[in-house]
């Protein structure tokens, strides 16, 4: 069956907090005076992002949500701070078909979503073909956690599912386990570029034979203010492979990357970068109704590594029948089906080294299906982060939004904010405790009186590291279709060290 080809550009995203520095002084001969160590966290006062071109479907329905949560804002006065602005607007470069692009802007069916106050989600429509991928910035008080979610529900035809994504920021270094280059799937990373000067990009593939061999995969423009989409299968000439994770790095530039996935009988998401390679990996937000799970790990050291499994649940931390450790040798792609994992609880994954003195840096994804037969549907859960200062996940919606927190290693506490509904409804504030160990799911949080998309902030109060992930839920004609966003930092603020100075006089 030939596939509508899926199209994502993963953002672009730029912060800058204005702070001053003293100098250090002392009388010839003695020591300065130690700066202090402590750091401020200062909300940013320019942030910027990017989103893919939705779909090539023409029956494809994408919603745009923008917001920025109420909180401190930089000063008045500030670089960027007294007119505050969050647009987006169409990128230039290739085409969502994958075509090269011409340097024109194309058409986007309607204007995106524009914030104009904080705590306040805006939502557009742009449906078709046509949208465009998107770039854009915030300033002023309208930076501070600036986060747009795009989501995209294509009803029918080769790229039929519920697609959705945060739009990201760019980097020099990105993950991607779980990808494939099997028959049955159609998988493009697409590269984007939201500088005003050209990036350089490089991709590797591994499989579980370790580095596939490669072609065209060096040295790959990406133009400034542009989009480079690339299909998998055709970077190598060996056998298909139904589990590969890629590398992207750049030689020069920053730029954003992500892979859509489309799959002849499970349907269509994007895939997220994973988090940084670590000794240990957390993945949030299992669905309860989960009908398969399939765990792929890659081990980028010279090291092998041994690792521990652990499903964590509402009653705490158990070991997966049949899974209770993983091999996973060095440079090679590493896989297990985990069946009936979740039995009908919300659940996270907690990896972890057999040893603990001899941990060896790993990178993680999910591959999930809910549904069965031609009723099936895919998402993909990465490893994820740990919430700092705050997160932020937009597009929740009445009865369709879950929130799954894990606190992996120590109790703790957190604030969840519900925001406005970008129609109706008063934003709604409670603290969850998260026990050590376990997974906690929320979906009861819509603020009253609510109409249209809202909101969610996850802030810590206390105690351990929480990790967090979003599902939404949009049945469609007996699909069960479904998204998952894991939670990360929003870019609100910046953390700037303290600096102190002498200013005595001398004698």
């Amino acid at each position: 069956m030939k596939r509508t080809t899926l199209s994502l550009i993963a953002g672009a995203t730029a912060l800058a907090a204005v702070t001053g520095f003293a100098a250090l002084t002392a009388p010839e001969g003695t020591a300065a005076p130690e700066a202090a160590k402590a750091t401020t966290r200062l909300p940013v006062e320019r942030v910027g992002l990017a989103c893919p071109a939705p779909s090539t479907s023409e029956v494809a329905e994408t919603v745009y949500t923008s917001y920025t949560p109420a909180g401190k804002a930089p000063e008045a006065g500030k670089d960027g701070a007294g007119q505050p602005t969050a647009l987006l607007r169409p990128a230039a470069g290739a085409t969502a078909d994958g075509g090269a692009g011409d340097g024109k802007k194309p058409a986007a069916a309607k204007a995106p979503a524009t914030v104009t106050v904080p705590g306040k989600p805006v939502t557009a429509e742009a449906d078709g073909a046509a949208v465009p991928a998107l770039t854009g910035s915030a300033t002023g008080a309208l930076a501070p956690g600036w986060t747009v979610q795009q989501t995209t529900v294509v009803p029918a035809g080769g790229s039929r599912g519920l697609l959705g994504l945060t739009c990201g920021a760019p980097d020099t270094d990105f993950w991607f386990p779980a990808a494939s280059t099997a028959q049955a799937r159609h998988d493009y990373v697409h590269l984007t570029n939201p500088d005003d000067t050209a990036a350089v990009a490089d991709i590797e593939l591994y499989g579980p034979e370790g580095l596939l061999k490669s072609q065209f995969t060096e040295g790959i423009p990406v133009p400034a203010h542009s989009t480079v989409p690339v299909l998998l299968s055709t970077l190598t000439a060996d056998a298909p492979q139904r589990d590969v994770t890629v590398h992207v790095t750049t030689r020069s530039g920053r730029i954003g990357a992500a892979v859509g996935v489309a799959d002849d009988k499970l349907g269509s998401d994007w895939l997220s970068a994973a988090a940084d390679p670590s000794g240990s990996a957390v993945l949030p937000g299992i669905p309860a109704d989960a009908a398969s799970v399939r765990l792929v790990v890659f081990a980028p050291g010279e090291d092998d590594a041994d690792l521990k499994v652990e499903l964590s649940t509402a009653n705490g931390a158990i070991v997966p029948a049949g899974a209770d450790a993983l091999h996973v040798k060095s440079g090679m792609t590493t896989s297990i089906d985990l069946p009936d994992l979740t039995r009908g609880s919300a659940a996270s994954l907690f990896l972890s080294p057999e040893d603990p003195k001899r941990p060896v840096p790993v990178v993680a994804a999910l591959q999930v299906v809910r549904g069965k037969g031609d009723k099936s549907e895919i998402a993909f859960i990465p490893a994820a982060g740990a919430i700092s200062a705050r997160a932020t996940v937009a597009d929740n919606r009445a009865k369709a939004s879950t929130l799954v927190l894990t606190a992996p290693e120590a109790d703790a506490q957190v604030k969840v904010t519900a925001s406005a509904g970008s129609g109706a409804g008063a934003p709604v504030t409670k603290t969850v405790t998260v026990k050590a160990r376990t997974t906690t799911p929320l979906a009861d949080l819509a603020p009253q009186g609510l109409k249209g998309a809202y909101a969610l902030t996850v802030e810590p109060v206390s105690g351990g590291k929480v990790y967090g992930a979003r599902t939404l839920t949009v049945p469609q004609d007996g699909v069960p279709m479904f998204t998952v966003q894991t939670l990360a930092d929003d870019r609100g603020t910046v953390e700037v060290p303290s600096a102190h100075q002498d200013l005595g006089v001398l004698d």
